[in-house]
């Protein structure tokens, strides 16, 4: 039997609809932090690496000194590029979207997999495994090819974060690079059913494979509204223009300007505000601190000027507060990162939310199929 759709309850956009349980991530209103299994993520950050995150969010705790050395072993032996993935990658266009590189990179890579359509736990969290060690290559090599760079071969002395910026610069990361960099891929590892999150559940819903799920969520993630948010706050950086001879104060006035004739002018800004906070994104704090010590250790004061100038006319304005996108835009420019390359940073992170997230659609799956309400013409017919 058909079901009529009550169109007094339509949720544009599913906002405030409660679709399953998850067991992954939650926000806790009480104390307005983000909980990976449990753990207020700010802590995870302070005290533990992205390995340690990753296996946390697969396994449901974090591992004991033998898991993780032996996943450590694990994620080292598969982080070279697939010289077949190499070549897809060379044939596309140098002006390809890095987004558009990681979605084709997670598809070739599903698509030549011996266990490409075994769906069990087990092999999924090879796969997931396998993509997660994967995905650095990609995107470093996709930055370097547009730089016209010579690729850099992944070293197994290196932590994951680590071998990342190795990969991407062709050199050991200072300390302070190291910190934030790691700091970001865990903030963004995760964050419950979020649209690229969402997106990869509904395929995995049907029972397609988890690197189909992966290549869809990719796409999700592409959007500005969702994981592009990171590049358009560097960009809205660069549009009031980046002056390294000024001070703090001189760049928080001009960013400040720009910010209110914006708003004026009803203009759309990203980095600000979420869905699912409404005291303010529990992440920036510490991914502030992060760029804070950043900016401290190039000398860089203007770029503070502009974070701090744009964040307090929108508080005024508007009392909206910024979201992790907007300390980790600017934290990536200063670590070198082209801003086409900040979201498939971004993936390279979520690529273990998403898989979580793919393990436990299956565990318990119903296919995703809401109703919608019709709006079209009434029923007519051909003369």
């Amino acid at each position: 039997m058909s079901q009529v759709p009550n169109t007094d309850e339509i949720k544009k956009g599913l906002a405030g609809v409660v679709v399953d349980y998850t067991a992954i991530s939650k926000v806790n209103p009480d104390s307005n932090s983000l909980l990976y299994r449990g753990y207020p993520v700010q802590e995870l950050a302070a005290r533990c690496s992205v390995e340690e995150v990753a296996y946390l969010l697969w396994h449901g705790d974090l591992p004991t000194p033998e898991q993780l050395a032996d996943f450590e072993r694990r994620e080292r032996a598969g982080r070279s590029l697939d010289p077949l993935l190499k070549h897809v990658v060379d044939e596309l266009p140098a002006g390809t979207h890095p987004m558009d590189v990681c979605r084709t990179a997670a598809s070739v890579h599903g698509a030549r997999h011996p266990k490409a359509e075994d769906s069990s736990r087990e092999a999924n969290l090879e796969k997931a495994l396998e993509l997660f060690a994967a995905m650095p290559a990609v995107v470093a090599y996709d930055q370097r090819r547009r730089r016209g760079q010579e690729p850099v071969e992944p070293r197994d002395d290196l932590g994951y974060a680590a071998n990342f910026l190795w990969m991407a610069f062709g050199e050991e990361a200072a300390p302070e690079v190291l910190h934030a960099f790691e700091v970001s891929m865990i903030l963004y590892a995760e964050h419950s059913f979020n649209a690229s999150t969402f997106t990869a559940r509904v395929v995995t819903s049907t029972l397609s494979d988890l690197h189909s799920a992966v290549t869809a969520a990719i796409g999700a993630l592409k959007g500005p509204l969702h994981g592009g948010a990171n590049e358009a706050v560097m960009e809205t950086f660069e549009k009031i223009g980046i002056r390294a001879d000024e001070t703090h104060e001189q760049a928080k006035a001009r960013a400040k300007a720009w910010m209110d004739a914006a708003l004026a002018e009803k203009k759309k800004i990203m980095g600000f505000g979420h869905r699912v906070y409404k005291h303010g994104d529990s992440r920036v704090p510490t991914m502030k601190a992060a760029l804070d010590d950043l900016i401290a250790f190039y000398g860089r004061p203007e770029i503070l000027g502009l974070y701090d100038g744009l964040e307090q006319a929108m508080d005024e304005a508007k009392g909206i507060k910024p979201n992790l996108d907007y300390p980790t835009g600017p934290a990536y420019h200063l670590m070198g990162f082209d801003i086409p390359t900040f979201t498939p940073l971004f993936v390279a992170s979520r690529i273990v939310g998403w898989t979580a997230h793919v393990i436990e659609q299956l565990e318990n799956n119903s296919l995703i199929r809401p109703l919608s309400a019709y709006n079209g013409p009434d029923e007519r017919h051909l003369d």
